[in-house]
């Protein structure tokens, strides 16, 4: 079911809207349902630390103060048990929607981030506390990052990735070739792979333009996705095909759901390796 950010009604006349700070739990009259929770997170999902719980607050009040939501699909997203949720990373700012909308969500959100991040002064201590996940890109401790993510996935825990390992480099934004990694960890896990569409971030924040950010509450989607159907390649040893297929198919179910959302047909999957190697061949 979908949901806006706009006023609601409450079947007695009393329009309701949503508060960027949760009231005490006895306060709290969020009812057990499947639709997208813009108030308050669902009842039944993971229980927070206090001073997580004080993190994803201040993000929260600021994607409150910047995002006019548009959310749906919430029901795909267990409320208990390991998930692995992707999404499509197209600007520096979505991460922060996909935090909000997984909080509300009911689960800790927890990122596979780069390990750059954690060493910015005051930033990086806190992003570790939170039980964010640090991978060096393209160094031999990514695979001692897939073994976190295999442990946190055996706890029951979610974990959240961005298959292309970084900000999508489709012209048009539009999701590109995945890593293999995230194919390698569904099928050892066994987790399901829930795919979280997202659209508007741009509005927020674009670093192809000048000014990069801009205030004021932009028009923003999020939607979560039925698991992805990794069947065909379960219960047997993955060759190096079968992982590219399996990460193929994850990058095709968001590129159909995002393509659902812009409106728009998507384009086949881009290959930044191809297309650095088409731009060779065509200056010689």
């Amino acid at each position: 079911m979908q949901c806006t950010d706009d006023p609601v009604h409450d079947g007695t006349g009393r329009a309701q809207t949503a508060e960027p700070f949760p009231e005490k739990a006895s306060q709290q009259v969020t009812e057990p349902r499947p639709e997208a929770q813009y108030t308050f997170r669902r009842r039944g999902g993971d229980a927070l630390r206090p001073d997580v719980r004080i993190y994803a607050n201040i993000v929260k009040g600021g994607m409150l103060g910047l995002s006019r939501r548009n959310w749906s699909g919430m029901e795909h997203i267990p409320l208990k048990g390991p998930a692995i949720l992707v999404w499509n990373h197209y600007s520096d700012i979505d991460p922060l929607l996909v935090v909000h909308y997984v909080y509300n969500a009911g689960r800790h959100p927890r990122f596979l981030l780069k390990e750059s991040i954690l060493r910015i002064p005051l930033v990086g201590p806190l992003v570790r506390s939170t039980g964010q996940i640090p991978v060096k890109r393209g160094s031999a401790e990514a695979a001692d990052s897939l073994r976190t993510l295999e442990r946190e996935l055996a706890q029951g825990h979610v974990v959240i990735m961005s298959p292309e390992g970084t900000v999508t480099k489709e012209p048009d934004r539009w999701p590109m070739r995945g890593k293999t990694g995230i194919a390698r960890l569904a099928l050892e896990s066994g987790a399901p792979v829930i795919p979280i569409v997202q659209w508007g971030a741009l509005g927020i924040h674009d670093r192809k333009r000048d000014p990069k950010f801009k205030l004021g509450r932009k028009p923003v989607t999020v939607r979560a996705l039925p698991p992805v159907d990794l069947s065909p390649w379960q219960d047997k040893e993955p060759t190096r095909e079968d992982l590219a297929a399996v990460t193929d198919r994850i990058m095709e179910d968001l590129r159909a759901g995002l393509a659902e959302i812009r409106g728009q047909e998507a384009p086949p999957l881009f290959d930044p390796r191809q297309h650095r190697s088409d731009e060779s061949e065509s200056s010689e």
